[in-house]
């Protein structure tokens, strides 16, 4: 079953892109998308807008927008459910709707902000954004990107009931010559709340200063011996095998196990991707299976908690780019992702996957 959220050059904007994806804890699903008013470019005039679901993604209520800046960037919307509450808690960065990504890697622009809101109804209402950059990105940091996707709630061990989210960040410049857009200055972090997602606190750092492996936007899934798995996008100026690059921790996001390392057996063009843990212990992630082009949206399967990879089913052979997964229930898992019939994106669709067609 398909349905289509998001169109573009419909409800007010250009395009719509970035997915976020979530089941809240009585079965309402929602779907969240940068609208973008003027153009497809990551620059400009950008809100967070918001599509729910009461009956497993077959209708859509009426959009609504959750986050807007007047004409600044509103982008990488980023959902967790907080367990103890119930709440629904976005986080999303904000910029000058003229700041360019180059222009805030330099410096030439101010650093990108963090914000929270929570909704304590099913997505119906939602709290202003309240900006907590104070807490999760220190001065140094220049470019900041919080998942996009979803984060993760703990279900269990001494971090039970903590909310992680992966995020991306560049850092100033160290050697003559280079402006701050270098890969090599791009790098991953996690943050993490305590207390339902009201307060956040900075975890783990890992950048590769060598240029080899530089670590973009990510994903996280928590893995049934309680560890969490990250997997990110790498820089397209990395000299490592892969696209992709992956990680381990064992208490809660505070520290890596080891830093990002490739993960090569997941071949994918430059883009961001998302995981998924299931019932059975597997884990899946959504991404296109084209090499180098982001089109032909896939899933892959991993049965030893994301050390290997393989290529389950292919979803589309149109063009296709970022991606967001939840599970509806037991036995399905919701796809929502980037498409086109020409361009990856004009449109957003959804789609309801059996386990069971994935041989699980």
């Amino acid at each position: 079953m398909t349905s289509v959220p998001f169109t573009a050059g419909t409800g007010g904007y250009h395009t719509y892109r970035i997915p976020a994806l979530a089941l809240t804890r009585a079965g309402t699903l929602l779907a969240f998308a940068e609208g973008r008013v003027a153009s497809a470019s990551d620059t400009g005039n950008i809100d967070i807008v918001l599509r729910r679901s009461h009956d497993g993604g077959h209708t859509w209520s009426p959009q609504q927008v959750v986050t807007a800046h007047g004409t600044d960037t509103a982008g990488n919307p980023t959902v967790v459910v907080d367990p103890a509450s119930g709440d629904v808690v976005l986080l999303s960065c904000r910029n000058g709707g003229s700041d360019t990504w180059a222009e805030i890697r330099t410096g030439a622009a101010p650093a990108r902000r963090v914000y929270v809101q929570r909704s304590p109804d099913e997505g119906a209402t939602w709290s202003a954004p309240v900006e907590i950059t104070a807490q999760v990105r220190p001065d140094w940091m220049r470019w900041y990107a919080t998942g996009p996707g979803a984060g993760v709630a703990l279900s269990a061990g001494p971090h039970a009931g903590r909310l992680v989210v992966p995020c991306n960040h560049s850092r100033p410049p160290a050697a003559d010559g280079d402006d701050g857009t270098e890969g090599r200055y791009a790098g991953g972090h996690g943050i993490y709340s305590d207390d339902g997602g009201h307060t956040w606190t900075l975890g783990f750092t890992s950048s590769n200063p060598n240029g080899s492996l530089n670590e973009d936007e990510a994903t996280a899934v928590e893995l049934h011996d309680g560890r969490l798995y990250f997997n990110c996008r790498c820089d397209s100026s990395d000299t490592l095998p892969g696209n992709r690059a992956d990680a381990y921790s064992h208490d809660g996001g505070e520290s890596l196990q080891l830093a990002y390392r490739p993960q090569a057996t997941i071949t994918t063009p430059v883009v961001h991707g998302a995981t998924l843990t299931l019932p059975t212990g597997a884990l899946l992630y959504s991404g296109p299976t084209h090499p180098n082009e982001r089109a032909a949206m896939g899933l892959r399967v991993s049965h030893d908690a994301g050390v290997t990879w393989g290529l389950r089913r292919r979803i589309t052979g149109l063009p296709a780019a970022y991606s967001a997964l939840t599970l509806i229930d037991p036995l399905t898992v919701g796809l929502l992702y980037e498409t086109g019939d020409w361009s990856p994106y004009k449109r957003i669709e959804f789609v309801r996957i059996p386990l069971t067609d994935l041989g699980l």
